[in-house]
């Protein structure tokens, strides 16, 4: 099976940090076309003053970050974390893929998608496998659709350990951003007696009602369209986003009046050269008792400081 090829083009001068975050995604190498010094590099690297005329017609201003993405990889999920933290960042930016239709290459990565054990209690079993051992874990079973979350990236595994930390019997989670709903599901497996997801996505929150109903949990939650908070009400010993830095900062700002009391926060999506930002958020408002970072991603739990 074919790898998929996906090309970011950037303003040639945020290519380093485009660079960046696109190795953070896919560690095993990047291909980046820069023709911004061509000149200069031409004569320091090859000691060469005649370029090939083709080269000299490429557009200067811009650059091309290509990422290949292996077959066993989710390319959906790939785009979607590298256009949402380009988005963080401020990184203006435009993503196609390789002459490979959407719909054949969102279909065959299943193909590769096997259950995964996260954490200690967990395995996240795709509803294509029919074939698995459990080995004593309760068993989430998931269909992503075309929504975010398979728990195959750093930061939904990093929420979901965390959740295994923190839920306990009886209690409420707000799941903001909830994509497929993995995390709210796995909060109820874990123990929560029920749990809300929102996501402005509305095909999110079908998918998200979805995997509830394949667990068995739909009575216990609730799935929202909106934008962050906007139509949620009450309070929650729990409250989960897996998103990004600013939206993360954002959330921040007006969080509280949905915490319960010894409510405890968690954060994740955050790359850890934002990690300073969201932690200047929480400063004076929270306290910081559990951190998590697997390949430059950071997980943080946090709980109010009593005033």
């Amino acid at each position: 099976m074919d790898w998929t090829e996906v090309t970011v083009s950037v303003d040639a001068k945020d290519v380093d940090r485009a660079g960046d975050i696109a190795q953070m995604v896919v560690p095993y190498g990047i291909y980046v076309e820069d023709y911004s010094h061509l000149e200069e590099e031409a004569w320091e690297i090859a000691h060469i003053d005649l370029i090939d005329e083709e080269l000299l017609k490429k557009d200067r201003t811009k650059a091309l970050v290509h990422v290949y993405i292996s077959p066993e990889e989710n390319p959906a999920e790939a785009i979607a974390f590298l256009s949402e933290r380009y988005n963080a960042e401020g990184i203006p930016h435009t993503i196609s893929t390789a002459a490979c239709v959407e719909e054949d290459w969102i279909n065959n990565w299943k193909k590769y998608f096997k259950p995964i054990p996260v954490g200690e209690k967990l395995l996240i079993r795709p509803n294509w496998e029919n074939e698995y051992d459990a080995q004593g874990r309760t068993v989430l079973h998931l269909e992503p659709g075309l929504a975010f979350g398979t728990g195959t990236h750093e930061t939904t595994r990093l929420c979901m350990e965390l959740l295994e930390q923190y839920v306990k019997p009886g209690a409420s989670v707000l799941d903001v951003g909830c994509g497929s709903g993995i995390l709210s599901v796995a909060a109820l497996l874990l123990g929560a007696e029920r749990a809300v997801g929102v996501d402005i996505d509305e095909l999110a929150v079908k998918t998200a009602v979805q995997n509830a109903e394949l667990n068995h949990v739909e009575d216990r939650f609730t799935a929202l369209c909106g934008n962050l908070t906007d139509r949620v009400e009450g309070t929650y010993d729990i409250v989960v986003a897996n998103i990004v830095a600013d939206i993360v900062i954002t959330l921040t700002k007006d969080v509280q009046q949905f915490l319960a009391p010894d409510a405890v926060y968690l954060m994740s999506g955050i790359i850890d050269t934002r990690e300073q930002d969201v932690l200047q958020a929480l400063e004076g408002r929270f306290e910081v008792i559990a951190r998590r970072e697997e390949k430059g991603w950071v997980a943080l739990a946090a709980k109010a400081i009593s005033v």
